[in-house]
């Protein structure tokens, strides 16, 4: 194998091949679905990889994230020059090229670098469409902190226009990069992009806070309650019980009819099934399973109304108080399951 003729697929097999076997898992969990099948058809065709050829592709690797983090703290003028100065030429060209398709493929990518206090004083006063599609972009957490930091009238305008946003033209994306950032570099693909809708909405709010969450929720729901009922069904999951704890499972268990259960169960992980099973009694989970052995093939849509009405539950309970959900913001209470 020639190393210049290797395609990225061919390197990630080989890169991951070289790895310990826990590395490699980690590090596939990392990584969407399809390509984790496209990885693993090469690792599968994969047969001798010559030491040097492995050598030179984990040294890329390598190279390419520290490209990665000059560049994220320098930028790419400095990032280049710190490669041109320790690689030959022709390495710091091929990983310097790469790096700079990366960061101009992510659409307003040069704020990330800036301060949340400072960008946020530079939304403030943008059309909430703008501030919609700039959150849209922006990696959750910090989307969340820049919508926690709007008035309580513009929060509600910017998420619903966030929510209801499909396809974004890349002309429009590049019209309103140029607004913002005159030195922004590059353009993004030539293609339409799917961004926000209800789960862009869910991913933020899940880090908003819980007065803020339940501030912006009642607001949206006196105008649109269709919509709210998206984002809260994408915020808790039926496999999101695995983030409550004994106590809390008991306490949502008392309220759940075992056939319904059952029904629920059909296709939870397995993870998820011991949970349950392990806070019932043994003769309870016995008859939970025995429903689940004979219940014999059921509809998906039958299922999904099941794990709703449970997650239902669950939603209550806690806006009652009784459960806290982990891994939820809320103050002093963050993580925090009773």
């Amino acid at each position: 194998m020639d190393f210049d003729a290797l395609n990225a697929t061919r390197k990630a097999a080989i890169l991951l091949v070289a790895l310990s076997q826990d590395t490699a898992a980690a590090v596939l969990k990392k990584i969407p679905k399809e390509l984790v099948e496209e990885i693993s058809r090469e690792i599968a065709n994969l047969e001798f990889v010559p030491a040097d050829l492995r050598e030179k592709v984990v040294a890329e690797f390598y190279n390419m994230v520290l490209a990665r983090q000059y560049a994220n703290s320098g930028g790419l003028g400095w990032a280049r020059s710190v490669l041109e100065s320790t690689l030959p030429p022709e390495d710091a060209k091929r990983i310097i090229t790469a790096i700079e398709h990366q960061v101009h493929q992510q659409p307003f990518s040069f704020l990330q670098k800036t301060e949340t206090d400072n960008l946020l004083t530079f939304l403030q006063e943008e059309h909430p469409q703008t501030i919609a599609l700039v959150l849209s972009h922006l990696p959750p957490a910090m989307a969340s902190e820049i919508l926690v930091g709007l008035p309580t009238e513009r929060q509600v305008e910017v998420i619903t226009r966030v929510a209801r946003m499909d396809q974004t033209s890349p002309d429009m994306i590049k019209e309103v990069e140029r607004g913002l950032e005159k030195r922004l570099a590059g353009l993004v693909t030539e293609r339409f992009e799917r961004v926000g809708g209800a789960s862009a909405v869910a991913e933020i709010l899940n880090l908003a806070g819980r007065a803020a969450e339940r501030s912006i929720l009642e607001s949206l729901e006196a105008q649109t309650p269709d919509l709210v009922e998206d984002i809260r069904r994408l915020m808790f999951v039926f496999e999101d019980i695995l983030r409550v704890n004994d106590k809390g499972i008991q306490s949502v268990l008392k309220e759940v009819d075992n056939q319904e259960l059952a029904l629920a169960l059909k296709t939870a992980s397995d993870d998820l099934k011991e949970k349950i099973f392990k806070n019932m009694s043994e003769r309870a989970a016995t008859l939970i399973r025995e429903e689940m052995e004979f219940m014999g093939p059921v509809r998906v849509s039958d299922v999904e109304a099941a794990q709703k009405k449970i997650v239902d539950i669950v939603r209550r309970l806690e806006d009652a108080g009784e459960i806290i959900i982990a891994g939820k913001s809320g103050g002093g209470d963050k993580d925090l399951i009773v």
